[in-house]
């Protein structure tokens, strides 16, 4: 798993009510990561708080969270391949591969949601 599947497992291990999520993901990012960029990268981010805006992320309630339209897109779509799919496992190039995007590029989305999927942190 990458630092950004750690950084999402982090912020919901971390989860509590009197805070808000997007804070306690920028902690959690702070502690994962040494450089500004990589801390405050948008996509991994967007994918986190759409999940958690949804009410996917088990724990967090469901809420406004973000900003992201297409982050929240990919990450809502990459769970129901992965409702789908019969125990297979998926790499993150792989689930990327299954949302049919042509030439868009992951930007580490794909981290994020495997994380806590298979951390079982995924409202199923």
């Amino acid at each position: 798993m990458n630092k950004y599947g750690q950084t999402a497992i982090k912020a919901v291990q971390n989860y509590k009510s009197s805070y808000s999520i997007t804070e306690i993901y920028i902690r959690a990012a702070k502690e994962i990561f040494e450089t500004k960029s990589s801390q405050e990268k948008g996509c991994p981010k967007g994918t986190f708080l759409g999940l958690c805006e949804a009410g996917l992320v088990k724990g967090i309630p469901k809420g406004t969270y973000t900003k992201s339209i297409k982050n929240k897109e990919y990450a809502l779509q990459a769970i129901e391949i992965l409702k789908w799919a019969d125990n297979k496992t998926y790499t993150p190039k792989e689930l990327w591969a299954e949302l049919n995007l042509g030439d868009k590029r992951s930007n580490s989305q794909m981290d994020v949601v495997l994380a806590l999927w298979n951390e079982g942190l995924i409202v199923k």
